[in-house]
């Protein structure tokens, strides 16, 4: 399945009660997901790192369809490579000590 029609199966299962709770409530959850994907992580819990990576999936997309973001589209961003080096993998330089930009 592609991108386009994973966000409009999530958009069928969950678009009327996750625009009905409004934008700052759902990235709300989307963001406990992403911290209950940190955890799976931090375990090295295969099984749970996959489980929240897809709810962490599916709340990104939801919040992508409330704002009218359409997620296939906005990845052809990256599809030429990086956007800034515009080289697949990335060759920009990264500072020494500083987080890891995209």
């Amino acid at each position: 399945m592609d991108l386009k029609r994973h966000q409009s199966l999530i958009q069928q299962i969950y678009f009327k009660k996750d625009s009905k709770r409004g934008l700052p409530k759902t990235f709300n959850w989307l963001i406990e997901e992403i911290g209950e994907l940190a955890r799976a992580v931090r375990k090295s819990d295969k099984k749970r790192i996959a489980e929240e990576f897809a709810d962490s999936l599916a709340w990104l997309l939801s919040v992508g369809s409330i704002l009218g973001i359409d997620a296939e589209q906005a990845m052809k961003k990256y599809a030429h490579g990086c956007p800034k080096c515009h080289k697949k993998p990335c060759r920009c330089k990264e500072a020494a000590n500083k987080k890891i930009r995209r």
